[in-house]
């Protein structure tokens, strides 16, 4: 994570002009974190089941969840040097000395370790609570089902009044709350949690469609527009690929070099990038010369805003449409080599000849029949006299004959007489009554 704050600094500094590497340190911790949201979605799927090992979804997902707590002590590092030692240190008393110790005691111990100890004691004594309820049968299904996200929503309210770190005490509280994997194995069949959680995703990303400020990306004093493409592509790959592929080889999930790339590249900028951002906004409005906002933080308040919010527009639709692009160009040249195939070998015997319906059916009309074997039977003899002739006889046999027809006894008569057989038969009969 490091190096991806190092790596993300780097080209904010090289393309945002004007810019001191303190400010551009600050707008790459909000970058540096790794989405579970978007995450979530990616590694999730079937495309992604069977192209990618499971081991390696594991990393990338628990690596979102850590990263997404871990970006404090980046952030304010930053943050605290800006306010002490930017601009002199203007409006504030106490140098680099006292932003180093409001870094390591606030940031690293009210904030990071007691968040880690408050999400594992919860989520243990959660575990247990609830175990104990469900031997007993004192908690119904339903109660049941929606536990975890009771026990959320408590972590996150409880560590915002201690000022604690909220999303990092959640993810320390799940991992300790499913430690055994109990709770995930009873809820393996349930869809309740898959659905809250996609209803919850889209929300927020119709939430950051409607208040992204998206005439800034054009309109604005901080970078040309050209310049800002030119990072977002910059971002999305050399954010993370460099340092995973530095990194790869003490990973044991990541065996190959295409786990390596892909791990690389789906390192997605989300939901934390812009919780990260209202943070550093809310502490930028706190550094005050005479009552105003200081030059400097006023100033570094729209660089974040267009730089933050447009590299989260360029993970989002690039991260998101990866994986159907990913799936079209490996289907696509398979399916156009295939029609190509087809196209220029016309004689091949695996290929099926075209049918077309109406040549077969004007061939069929066209076609004479000249089978011999065929019965060919004509109607059209009348077996109704005219006034004043003889009689309509009543029998079958002479009805059939005054219509032009043989009677049955009459075609059987000229087939047995036809047959060679009953003609051997007839003469031997004819040989024994002479005898």
């Amino acid at each position: 994570m490091t190096g991806m704050w190092v790596c993300s600094s780097l080209l904010v500094w090289a393309m945002v002009p004007n810019l001191s590497f303190l400010h551009a340190l600050a707008v790459a911790s909000c970058v540096t974190p790794t989405d579970p949201v978007l995450s979530n979605s990616i590694v999730k799927g079937k495309f992604a089941d069977q192209n990618i090992p499971k081991d390696l979804q594991k990393i990338i997902i628990a690596e979102s969840g850590a990263n997404d707590g871990l970006g404090y002590p980046f952030q304010f590092f930053a943050l605290y040097l800006i306010k002490y030692v930017g601009s002199g240190g203007a409006g504030q008393q106490g140098g680099a000395r006292l932003a180093m110790g409001y870094w390591f005691g606030e940031t690293w111990g009210y904030t990071i370790i007691l968040g880690v100890l408050y999400g594992a004691t919860v989520g243990w004594v959660a575990k247990e609570l609830l175990r104990r309820a469900e031997q007993r049968k004192f908690v119904d299904r339903e109660s049941f089902l929606v536990f975890a996200i009771a026990l959320a929503l408590f972590i996150v309210g409880t560590c915002s009044m201690i000022g604690s770190d909220d999303i990092l005490a959640c993810f320390i509280a799940g991992n300790a709350f499913n430690i055994d994997d109990w709770f995930r194995l009873e809820t393996l069949d349930d869809s309740l949690q898959p659905t809250i959680d996609m209803l919850l995703n889209l929300s927020i990303f119709v939430w950051f469609g409607a208040v992204c400020p998206w005439a800034s990306f054009v309109h604005n004093d901080v970078i040309p527009i050209y310049r800002l493409i030119f990072l977002g592509v910059l971002i999305l790959l050399f954010r993370r690929i460099p340092v995973v592929y530095i990194m790869h080889w003490k990973i044991p999930e990541i065996s190959q070099l295409k786990h390596c790339l892909w791990a690389g590249f789906f390192g997605p900028i989300g939901v934390s990038a812009i919780f990260y951002l209202y943070v550093s906004l809310d502490f930028l409005r706190q550094v005050k010369v005479d009552g105003e906002v200081r030059e400097d933080a006023a100033k570094l308040e729209e660089v974040f805003m267009i730089v933050v919010w447009f590299l989260t527009i360029c993970s989002i639709v690039g991260h998101g449409l990866s994986v159907p692009l990913g799936k079209l160009g490996y289907h696509l040249p398979r399916t156009l080599s295939r029609s190509a195939g087809s196209r220029n070998d016309p004689g091949d015997l695996d290929t099926p000849a075209p049918f077309h319906i109406q040549n077969h059916i004007e061939n069929q009309q066209r076609k004479p029949i000249t089978d011999p074997t065929r019965p060919v039977f004509r109607i059209g003899g009348s077996i109704i006299h005219h006034m004043g002739s003889e009689p309509v006889p009543t029998s079958d046999t002479t009805s059939v004959e005054s219509s032009g027809l043989d009677s049955p006894d009459v075609l059987a008569s000229k087939a047995s007489d036809a047959d060679p057989a009953n003609e051997e038969q007839k003469h031997e009969s004819a040989e024994l009554g002479r005898r």
